[in-house]
């Protein structure tokens, strides 16, 4: 079975916050933009088993993806969808925000320090992630997939979570795009932290990219602490399988390493809701059978067989 950790989903881009919606109607690698409707999604999310949908919150860019409206996108589909939860560690309202979701039944948490201006170590946000480690509920790190000027890039830096995985070492934590463009240092960190992963959205799209680093995660032992994530809407879910399982062409006729093809079905196969220890009513993620379901090799532009 096929689990995507990172989608999102809205019914405008402005909730997005009006920079980054302008961002989104813009961008040259969709025509007509980005489509992130619940529509869209449930299109999209056709050739996979599972999905994670995230929320998103930023008082700094007036962005707003709540999670009411996550848990309706989940209320859909509850046996192939879960929530996580948006919230902004910087709005004095983020406790009760929290306390909201997990009433919701949302399943972990996405923050976004360089959309929500502030440094992983700062004061409020780690009662944020004392409370997350306290009630099991798993951080995401990352960007809502597109950029704008706002963002402070320096507070998406990896290595500030180094103090927050030996300040609560039970937390579980992803970071999201494999820390692009500080992949390195998040290549570190997993290997130091049992509670740090990484996931591929981001860099899905970026073959050459995408390439190197799960190279660089297999030789130095850690691409077991990877999930898959296609970025939906920025990505699409199909064609981010797709550009995984095509990787080791970079390696035919070369003298580049190859990557095992049971280690690059096992990213795509990783189930977060087990490994990243969710209380999630999600039960088809729970099947041992299903999750272990065979995967075809590439042929007719297909490289996965859908809905394992």
């Amino acid at each position: 079975m096929i689990f995507d950790v990172m989608t999102r989903v809205w019914h405008s881009p402005e909730q997005l916050g009006f920079e980054l919606a302008e961002v989104v109607r813009s961008t040259t690698r969709r025509p007509g933009g980005i489509d992130g409707t619940i529509g869209e999604h449930t299109r999209a999310i056709d050739c996979i088993g599972c999905a994670l949908v995230h929320g998103f919150k930023s008082q700094a860019l007036s962005a707003v993806i709540p999670s009411e409206f996550v848990a309706d996108v989940v209320a859909r589909q509850p046996h192939r969808l879960a929530g996580i939860a948006g919230i902004d560690p910087m709005s004095p309202e983020w406790s009760e925000d929290l306390d909201r979701a997990k009433a919701l039944g949302l399943v972990g948490v996405n923050i976004s320090p360089s959309s929500q201006g502030f440094h992983p170590t700062h004061s409020t946000a780690m009662r944020l992630y004392a409370r997350c480690a306290n009630e099991g509920l798993p951080i995401f790190v990352g960007r809502p997939g597109v950029l704008s000027p706002a963002m402070i890039f320096d507070y998406d830096r990896p290595l500030p979570w180094d103090e927050v995985a030996r300040s609560f070492p039970t937390l579980k934590i992803v970071l999201c795009e494999i820390g692009s463009p500080w992949i390195d240092e998040t290549i570190a960190l997993l290997s130091k932290h049992p509670g740090i992963y990484g996931e591929t959205s981001g860099i899905v799209g970026q073959s050459w990219k995408l390439y190197t680093t799960l190279l660089q995660a297999h030789e130095v032992g850690v691409l077991n602490k990877i999930f898959f994530g296609s970025g939906f809407p920025s990505e699409s879910p199909a064609a981010a399988v797709e550009a995984i399982y095509s990787l080791n062409s970079f390696a035919l006729g070369s003298t580049l390493s190859s990557i095992p093809r049971a280690a690059l079905r096992s990213i795509v196969e990783r189930n977060p809701i087990t490994t990243l220890g969710m209380k999630s009513p999600l039960t088809i993620g729970r099947n041992n059978e299903a999750s272990t379901a065979p995967v075809r090799s590439p042929s007719n532009n297909s490289a996965f067989s859908p809905r394992r």
